[in-house]
């Protein structure tokens, strides 16, 4: 009850009774029944309410008070109940609707992190920006580095190209010969690639790409394979390439979006790989096995099936799935304590953070902190599971709204030593829609801080650390790779 007296001051209007059907939009049910006392911003005034637009009660902790506060109504502060007209979803998506003009009015206030004579000043650490490529690319997706230190960057139209220094002042070579054909239509085409972590040892030089594959009808799925580079007469090949992951035949689909497709290797077992793929849309799929859609899976770097895998022997089931229950997973990431981490789209508002464990059920789509992009109730976040089946994972961290995760790796040590020392260990998370690199800490499977690193330089695909430490953040609008330096260097 402390908990919702603390929020009377800003909950203390939406009086007005209505009873409207859950497809209405939350910018009408604000208006309608909100804006009177809360003001068009959430500013506050009317009936002598309090502004919404504080940092602090921006913070996730005040979720489930916000709701509790509008479906059970504050009593001592005029507040009727809302529960008894609205459905939960309606209760929640005013939630939703409360962090966007948070959102809105935090960035009108606070701006985006600025450099002072070219350096960013952040909670431990000191950093400056420079750009490692910015011609030559047209939707750059994803970078990984070969022993040597140069870097492959996959560009989503198909093309795979080979960076001469992975630094500026290096050159971006033409695209590297033989690399699959690509669906290169909506969200989907060339996408991951990742260099085997023994590729430098005697019979490896494996890289591994995910892309969008097709078939004769047009219709698309994730496909990963492997290769080696062939280097001849100033042309590079990719040669010996064999599949990893391919789903049934009947299992492609038309759709153009959510495909995924991040790979990493088990840093305990680096003949482990797991990677990604989206719910192509298909948001009921996410929760059954025996589809492709909206899973984590764990196979050997040969793609053989483990056989400790939780669905093995499971009829019909995919057996190479790990978790399920995502709905779009663009980051992945083993964590320097060997702990696996995704990062996915929700709809509008709701990206999630997850901790990725053995047969665990994400919960999407009865899991969500979002709501339709529409602008409709999709659903609440704290459902339970029916009589019978499985408990569901909640998220590490939501974010509300909606930064369009995308890409995700650790801070760590280069060669050299460490080059980021008060950020070892942290997370790196992008958005697209939010043009952000976030600095996560985690501690003991939970996230303890968080920080904005980046805003505003552009919508961000990939983060990734480099081979001496720095760390790398792949750009579109403008397309273009960057790194992130200590201000030292």
């Amino acid at each position: 009850m402390m908990r919702l007296r603390n929020l009377s001051v800003g909950l203390s209007a939406l009086t007005a009774p209505f009873n409207l059907a859950l497809a209405q939009g939350v910018e009408q049910l604000w208006t309608t029944n909100c804006i009177n006392c809360h003001g068009e911003r959430g500013q506050g005034g009317g009936a002598g309410t309090r502004t919404l637009l504080t940092d602090e009660l921006f913070d996730a902790k005040h979720d489930r008070p916000f709701f509790d506060a509008i479906k059970g109504g504050l009593a001592d502060k005029g507040m009727d109940a809302f529960g008894q007209t609205l459905k939960d979803e309606q209760v929640w998506g005013l939630v939703v609707y409360i962090r966007e003009l948070q959102a809105r009015e935090h960035r009108a206030r606070v701006g985006s992190p600025k450099a002072v004579k070219g350096v960013y000043t952040s909670k431990h650490q000191d950093f400056r920006i420079e750009t490692v490529v910015d011609k030559g690319l047209e939707v750059p997706w994803a970078v990984d580095f070969l022993p040597d230190g140069r870097m492959l960057v996959t560009d989503r139209p198909g093309p795979v190209r080979i960076h001469t220094t992975g630094k500026p002042g290096g050159k971006l070579g033409e695209p590297i010969e033989g690399t699959p054909e690509v669906r290169n239509r909506g969200q989907g085409g060339m996408m991951e690639v990742t260099v085997h972590p023994d590729y430098a040892k005697p019979g490896n030089g494996w890289i591994y790409l995910a892309f969008s594959d097709t078939d004769a009808k047009g219709a698309g799925m994730t496909k990963v394979v492997r290769g080696r580079l062939k280097e001849a007469g100033g042309k590079v090949s990719f040669v010996d390439q064999q599949t990893i992951f391919q789903a049934r035949p009947e299992h492609y689909s038309g759709a153009d979006h959510h495909f995924g497709s991040r790979i990493v290797f088990d840093p305990k077992d680096s003949g482990m790989l797991f990677f990604s793929i989206g719910e192509r849309g298909a948001q009921q799929f996410a929760q059954d096995v025996t589809r492709p859609n909206g899973k984590v899976y764990r196979v050997r770097d040969d793609g053989t099936i483990p056989k400790d895998n939780p669905f093995v022997g499971k009829a019909k089931a995919y057996e190479s799935v790990w978790s399920h229950g995502h709905r779009n997973p663009q980051g992945l990431v083993f964590d320097l304590q060997g702990r696996l981490w995704d990062t996915e789209h929700a709809p509008r508002g709701g990206d999630e953070l997850n901790e990725v464990k053995r047969a665990a059920n994400y919960g999407w789509p009865t899991i969500c902190f979002g709501i339709n992009y529409s602008g409709a109730p999709f659903q609440t976040p704290w459902q339970k599971p029916k009589a019978g089946e499985p408990e569901l994972t909640m998220p590490a961290l939501r974010w509300l709204p909606s930064i369009a995760a995308c890409g995700l790796d650790v801070v760590k040590p280069g060669p050299a030593g460490e080059v980021f020392p008060n950020w070892k260990g942290d997370l790196m998370a992008g958005g697209l829609a939010g043009q952000i690199v976030e600095r996560l800490r985690v501690k003991d499977g939970a996230v303890v801080e968080h920080e904005e690193i980046v805003h505003g330089m552009g919508r961000v695909r990939d983060v990734a650390t480099g081979p001496d430490g720095s760390v790398y953040v792949v750009l579109n609008s403008p397309n273009k790779v960057i790194r992130l330096l200590p201000a030292s260097k």
